[in-house]
């Protein structure tokens, strides 16, 4: 798939018309408070879903409730706050227990949140690279935690359930890729190399890819290319460009819409590439090859899968 095809994507044709009640369903967003997240949440909510709300601070939770059920008076949905600050991973801990006391069923984790090209050198509050630490190692931890939950939910099922998933929010993986998406700056380690600005938005986009190829607790992974939409993502960039992307970027409905058949739609498989508004993609080649499997050797995701393991241990709940 060209990048043409996607930055001129068709209409969506699975929308929250292609869907009925969701009363019984649990989903958690990440970055559901402005953007993508805001609309995704809006849409469950209005089917009268249960949703966890990715938020920073908890004044930034209730600006997203009320905006979200103003917008749905009608709706039986729930709100529920899970607030966290992905850049501090130690923050996650307090949410994800939140979670776990708190419900019985997690249906679909959408991994939204994200960041791209902050000023050169940010770090996270554990001294990794900004993008890295939200992008991916949050991310890793995030299903780490939550995955066994996720798999009580399918076991539950007398066969295999394909609508227990994790969507893992990528990129337009065409431009600016790293070839092979991750590069391993020390192959014993499986530590990732730094790039500069869009090139390692884009890698840290392409090892979520790898990531969700690691699969053990019988959960779908989905990766979507949410598409070119208005949202917080793009905080970073100068006032003038972004004035000229307002001109060209879609609405959030349309990523919340990807997002949607990535996290719903009954057509999906395991592994997936989610195109705009919501279609079914290839990843570009030299990232797939990535993942393959050498006699005696480990694929490059597979030791960069091992490396997030070992960064995140120190925040695992025992």
């Amino acid at each position: 798939m060209n990048t043409f095809d996607q930055i001129h994507a068709a209409a969506p044709s699975f929308t929250e018309k292609s869907l009925v009640d969701l009363s019984s369903k649990v989903y958690l967003i990440t970055g559901a408070t402005s953007g993508i997240g805001l609309s995704l949440a809006t849409l469950l909510y209005s089917l009268h879903a249960t949703i966890y709300i990715g938020a920073r601070c908890l004044s930034r939770y209730e600006s997203a409730r009320t905006s979200i059920t103003s917008a749905h008076p009608e709706s039986k949905g729930e709100l529920r706050p899970f607030v966290a600050d992905l850049s501090s991973p130690s923050t996650l801990g307090p949410a994800i227990a939140n979670v776990l006391a708190t419900s019985y069923r997690l249906d679909v984790l959408f991994l939204n949140a994200g960041v791209m090209m902050p000023p050169r050198g940010s770090k996270t509050h554990d001294g990794y690279d900004l993008e890295m630490g939200v992008n991916c190692l949050a991310s890793f931890l995030l299903v780490q935690q939550l995955s066994p939950l996720m798999s009580n939910v399918s076991a539950h099922f007398c066969h295999a359930n394909p609508s227990i998933r994790v969507v893992w929010v990528s990129a337009l993986l065409n431009n600016s890729t790293p070839d092979g998406g991750v590069q391993l700056l020390d192959e014993s380690t499986g530590a990732p190399k730094q790039f500069k600005a869009m090139h390692n938005y884009m890698r840290e986009r392409t090892d979520e890819h790898g990531i969700q190829s690691r699969n053990p607790h019988g959960v779908l992974h989905v990766v979507v290319n949410p598409g070119s939409v208005k949202s917080e993502l793009h905080r970073y960039t100068s006032s003038p460009i972004r004035t000229m992307m307002g001109a060209i970027l879609k609405n959030p409905k349309y990523g919340a819409y990807t997002e949607l058949y990535a996290g719903l739609a009954p057509n999906v498989n395991d592994g997936d590439f989610v195109l705009p508004w919501g279609r079914k993609g290839e990843a570009p080649e030299h990232i797939v090859a990535s993942m393959k499997t050498e006699e005696g050797k480990k694929t490059v995701s597979a030791r960069f899968y091992e490396w997030c393991e070992e960064q995140v241990k120190p925040f695992m709940a025992s």
